[in-house]
C-alpha cells in the first residue's frame, strides 16, 4: 500500500527535468540572498546584510546554478553593511536613522 504519490510519472521513466533537492535549495538560496541584500540597503541592514552574506556564500558551496545571483546577494550583503558603517560614521552613532 503506497500512501504518497510516485516522485515520477508512471507514463515516463525520464528524470531529466526533476532536479536534486539539494540544488534547488542552494537556487532558493542564492535569490533569497540577493532579495535580503537588496532590500537591506533601505532597511534593517545590520541584520539583513550578513544573512544575505551566509545564504549567498552557502548557495556558492553547495554548487548553485544561479552563481552570479549569488555574487549579487554576496556583493549587496557587503554593501549593506558598508552602508551601515557610512551612516554610523557620519551619525555618530552606533545605528542611523533618516
Amino acid at each position: 500500500m503506497q500512501l504518497t504519490a510516485p516522485a515520477t510519472s508512471s507514463t515516463t521513466n525520464d528524470n531529466a527535468d526533476v532536479k536534486p533537492t539539494g540544488r534547488r535549495d542552494a537556487d532558493g538560496m542564492a535569490v533569497a540572498s540577493f532579495i535580503l541584500g537588496l532590500v537591506g540597503l533601505l532597511v534593517l541592514n545590520v541584520f539583513l546584510g550578513p544573512i544575505a552574506i551566509a545564504l549567498a556564500g552557502a548557495a556558492l558551496w553547495r554548487g548553485t546554478a544561479r552563481r552570479g545571483r549569488a555574487f549579487l546577494g554576496l556583493g549587496l550583503g557587503i554593501a549593506d553593511l558598508l552602508v551601515l558603517v557610512a551612516f554610523m560614521q557620519l551619525d555618530s552613532t552606533v545605528s542611523w536613522s533618516f
